[in-house]
């Protein structure tokens, strides 16, 4: 066996097809196979013909592997006039108890209380706004040629002239290897232009390898020699991950099964939750009928960032423009809710935070939620479960009071924010007959809702199609009989809709497949989150339930931008004239190549099958 770093002209690897090239490390096992190193790490027989060899190939080390790249553009330097001051205000923290009052001679256990926080408003211009640097990570595997290359290649065009001359983008490319085809460069009118070129010069081939696709993304942002306030990464693909997660399981001895559905293993380890704070986050789109959902979901969760599904192909622009348009606008980061109990026997019994992580000490007289980056007028709403004792006469109970420390993403500077004034629950002797809060009642019902729809896909995973549907179904009549659906309130009437899309998508073992299990994790996503992500399907053109509920007013107003430009590209395409013949068949030629090119691996295959009966005869 022959391992090492060679030229092997047109060989390609027998494992992933793809060419061997100069730089690469090479491995020849002595059955004459040659692979690509990182394609058999560990391996100890040939995957071709099953021979089995006596010196395995040594799994890659790190040192194997390239060093972080830190040849970023330098940033821009921030305006004096968005150090001194932030002109978006500050952090609004407002608090809502289940009933303003309660009997003074019972206690009650589970009493709610509604903290909501919405952050500071958009910078009225856009040099108050904190910087971003975005890495753009695009499957070009062989399944994205054609039509669907050509959008992702329209959408980023769109993402590149959205972006300002303080923002920095870097685009990674991925197939069967990952490689970045731009490095990290500010977006001044020639950083624009060079970022077009190389996104437009994007070829699709090979197979899918998300794993690599990050790990590059990473080494981008991990040897940044300059960090903008804001980082983001953006990944994108058709398909399922069918090289790391296949090979993890193929040349290990854990259960393929187990290894195929381990999805951190696709997550490189700077992009997870350390020490406490969260990373760059991964907002992930799935784009059509045939990617990996569970895995797409996954990456977001375990990177906080969110998970979006695009079945409409033709609309990948305005999913795009929505994430961006969040992104440009971070107006808050490493927010920290913070919980006091005030008079004796209060105690916190839980707290209703989806996915962001929440803390109860010890005696249950303190807890916190970490709500990490917020974009501006973005909201958050949290349910705190209360104990409360009996109370002595008609004096009123202090509860908790709620503060909130966070960072100024526009001026770097630390805040601290406390609640409008301590929450407060009145005792009289009967307090029968009082009327619950509405904002309380409607973040119980949201929180059903999501928690159903959880119950729904667990049982779509095991099979029981039938069940998921009445369990929607169930919690949707449930929700159109609820206090806030009787005052004719738009989230809820989002939320029954949304309901009924879910049901239908997961009531047949096919839809559920093709669309149902990805429209269940987008809605887990962004409940979990309170976060808009897009569901943008087939069948209607507009977004769907509660997502579109969270989307802040700077998401909404570059998605309108995206669709207005798109709009406009279709009608200047319609009135363009017909291409020349020549033209049309230098383009069919070009479509006989890439069909040529896709087929190419199960071509050698089957010539290697060939070779291999011949040899046994």
């Amino acid at each position: 066996m022959a391992p090492g770093t060679m030229s092997m002209g047109g060989i390609r690897c027998t494992v992933c097809f793809a060419a061997m090239g100069a730089g690469q490390a090479i491995f020849t096992a002595e059955c004459s196979h040659t692979f690509h190193l990182r394609c058999v790490p560990g391996a100890t027989v040939c995957p071709v013909c099953a021979t089995p060899w006596r010196d395995a190939p040594s799994p890659l080390t790190p040192s194997a592997i390239a060093a972080a790249y830190d040849d970023d553009d330098p940033v821009e330097p921030v305006a004096p006039a968005a150090c001194n001051n932030s002109s978006s205000g500050v952090l609004v923290l407002k608090t809502h108890c289940e009933y303003p009052a309660l009997s003074s001679g019972a206690a009650r256990d589970g009493f709610a209380v509604l903290v909501h926080a919405k952050a500071p408003a958009a910078a009225a211009e856009a040099t108050g706004r904190a910087p971003l640097d975005l890495v753009t990570v695009l499957d070009v595997s062989t399944s994205m040629t054609g039509d669907k290359l050509a959008l992702v290649k329209r959408a980023m065009g769109f993402v590149i002239d959205s972006l300002g001359a303080a923002d920095r983008l870097s685009v990674v490319a991925f197939a069967t290897d990952a490689h970045r085809v731009l490095r990290l460069t500010r977006l001044s009118e020639d950083g624009k232009v060079t970022a077009k070129r190389a996104v437009d010069a994007l070829v699709a081939h090979g197979n899918t390898n998300i794993r690599d696709g990050l790990d590059v993304a990473a080494k981008v942002l991990d040897g940044r020699r300059h960090t903008n306030a804001v980082a983001s990464v953006i990944l994108l693909s058709d398909g399922q991950d069918n090289q790391s997660m296949g090979y993890r399981g193929r040349f290990h001895t854990m259960d393929y099964k187990a290894a195929a559905t381990s999805y951190d293993v696709l997550v490189p380890p700077s992009f997870t939750r350390a020490a406490g704070e969260r990373c760059a986050p991964v907002h992930a789109f799935g784009f059509g009928t045939d990617h990996d959902a569970a895995a797409m979901h996954s990456i977001s969760e375990i990177t906080g960032g969110t998970f979006s599904f695009i079945e409409n192909l033709a609309v990948i622009q305005d999913t795009f423009a929505r994430c961006i348009g969040g992104l440009l606008s971070v107006a808050a980061q490493k927010a920290r809710i913070s919980v006091e109990c005030l008079d004796p026997g209060v105690r916190v019994r839980a707290v209703k935070s989806g996915r962001y992580e929440s803390c109860i000490n010890a005696e249950g007289r303190a807890a916190t939620v970490d709500v990490g980056e917020l974009y501006a007028d973005e909201e958050r709403r949290f349910l705190l479960l209360l104990d409360v004792p009996r109370a002595d006469g008609d004096a009123a109970t202090r509860l908790v009071n709620v503060r909130c420390t966070y960072r100024d993403t526009a001026t770097g500077q630390s805040v601290d924010v406390a609640g409008e004034e301590d929450v407060v629950v009145l005792r009289p002797l009967d307090a029968t007959g009082v009327a619950p809060s509405m904002e309380v009642e409607r973040e119980r019902v949201r929180l059903e809702a999501m928690d159903d729809i959880v119950l729904a896909r667990a049982a779509a995973e095991r099979g029981a199609y039938g069940e998921a549907a009445r369990i929607l179904d169930a919690r949707r009549e449930a929700l159109s009989r609820s206090a806030p659906a009787a005052s004719g309130d738009a989230m809820c009437a989002a939320l029954v809709a949304e309901l009924r899309e879910l049901s239908e998508r997961v009531a047949d073992e096919r839809e559920y497949a093709q669309t149902g299990r990805a429209c269940v994790l987008a809605g887990m996503s962004s409940h979990g989150q309170q976060r808009a992500s897009s569901v943008r399907l087939a069948k209607a053109s507009s977004v769907y339930g509660c997502s579109s509920a969270f989307a802040t007013p700077a998401m909404q107003r570059m998605e309108k931008l995206s669709e207005i430009s798109r709009e406009q590209q279709q009608q200047q395409a319609a009135a363009a004239p017909p291409p020349p013949p020549a033209a049309a068949a230098s383009k069919a030629g070009g479509s006989m190549k890439a069909r040529f090119d896709a087929a190419l691996p199960r071509i050698m295959l089957l010539r290697k099958y060939r070779r291999f009966l011949s040899l046994r005869r």
